[in-house]
């Protein structure tokens, strides 16, 4: 279903909110085709790319936590890139996200990406207009070369409302858990809501290309938005499951007269 909002059409999202036990059953299942799928890509040695992008708040980091918490971190990678250094701010723009790519059998996930010179940096003026748009010119061509090396290219972009992202930054202020998520650059960035939509918008029509195109998740209940991108990219990376033989455990050798050590262990308390 999809529905037309100030004249672009855009996913219709149920309003009513996914339970936690419906939400851990589907995620249960999912993780079991995340499984398959690693088999595949290792098997296969195939490279995947995925960025995900979107609003302060809009739960990129919960959404790349439920894609990777049942898989491999040595073939699942996340990558989240700090500010750069005053070496790589003298590279060539492209450079520090390069040497991050997927290899054969990796599957590669930007938690941010080479689009920050589109969103952040454009916005908040640590790049200057003419770089952005430069940027803006020369991505479509990057990724094209992306792709045609055999790197499977995922973009999603994760969209929330402007009273969704307030109560959740809120929540942030006082939750001692999730304090550091707020950073005072998302305070600065949080009251340029519109610089940052006609970011987004000439991003969208500059870089939303055949080979590389964008898929936004609305995220505004983050359980369904989880469960439709695993579901969307498992859609998109064509796998089968990888046949292995009947797992049993091997007989444990005896003892043959070992014994556990009289020895002072410094054991952790059992507070709880």
């Amino acid at each position: 279903m999809s529905k037309k909002k100030d004249g672009k059409k855009v996913a219709e999202v149920s309003s009513e909110k996914l339970g936690a036990k419906e939400y851990e059953r589907e995620l249960e299942k999912l993780h079991v085709e995340l499984v398959k799928l690693q088999e595949w890509v290792v098997a296969k040695g195939l490279k995947v790319c995925v960025v995900f992008e979107g609003r302060d708040g809009a739960g990129k980091g919960g959404t790349i936590k439920a894609l990777t918490e049942r898989v491999s971190p040595r073939v699942f990678r996340v990558i989240a890139l700090p500010s750069p250094t005053e070496r790589e701010k003298t590279q060539m723009y492209s450079q520090r996200y390069m040497q991050h790519f997927p290899a054969a059998g990796e599957v590669v996930i930007f938690d941010r990406s080479w689009y920050n010179r589109a969103g952040v940096e454009r916005v908040m003026g640590f790049c200057s207009e003419e770089q952005a748009k430069r940027f803006l010119d020369v991505a479509p061509a990057f990724e094209k070369l992306m792709v045609e090396s055999g790197i499977i290219l995922l973009k999603y972009w994760l969209e929330v409302s402007e009273e969704e992202q307030t109560r959740r930054l809120s929540q942030r202020i006082d939750d001692g858990r999730k304090i550091w998520k707020l950073s005072p650059m998302d305070l600065k960035s949080y009251s340029r809501w519109y610089d940052y939509s006609r970011a987004r918008d000439e991003m969208f029509e500059k870089t939303d290309t055949p080979w590389a195109p964008w898929y936004v998740g609305q995220s505004n209940d983050k359980k369904r938005v989880r469960l439709n991108i695993i579901t969307h990219l498992l859609s998109k990376i064509p796998y089968e499951e990888i046949k292995r033989p009947k797992i049993v455990l091997p007989k444990r050798q005896k003892p043959e007269g070992y014994k556990e050590p009289d020895y002072p262990y410094k054991v952790v308390p059992a507070v709880f």
